[in-house]
């Protein structure tokens, strides 16, 4: 993360490395309002079926995957946004190596 005077300035795709087989998470901001973190799925890799009692904005970096939001699957790639509204049950799965940045809103 390059440091400026009025703020941070980051590459958001380069910021985080795929590891073969693995998932790679880096938490970026964990505030009482919000929380920010970054995601790097190697091909095949996922989420099971899960809640959450927040928000969720995902802003694909990187690749593409398969997500399922309630019981409507939607495929997403680089470039897109989703937002995922609270306590709705969610799952992920890389059809390609899959970047995101995953903003939770409390």
């Amino acid at each position: 993360m390059k440091k400026t005077k009025g703020g941070n300035v980051m590459d958001l795709e380069g910021a985080i490395k795929y590891e073969s087989g693995a998932i790679v998470s880096k938490t970026l901001i964990e505030k009482k309002d919000s929380d920010l973190s970054l995601f790097a799925f190697d091909k095949g890799q996922g989420m099971s079926a899960h809640t959450s009692p927040y928000d969720a904005v995902v802003q694909v970096l990187d690749g593409e995957a398969s997500i399922v939001i309630g019981r409507k699957p939607v495929k997403v790639k680089a470039g897109q946004l989703v937002i995922m509204p609270s306590k709705v049950p969610h799952s992920l799965t890389a059809n390609k190596r899959f970047k995101m940045l995953l903003t939770l809103v409390k």
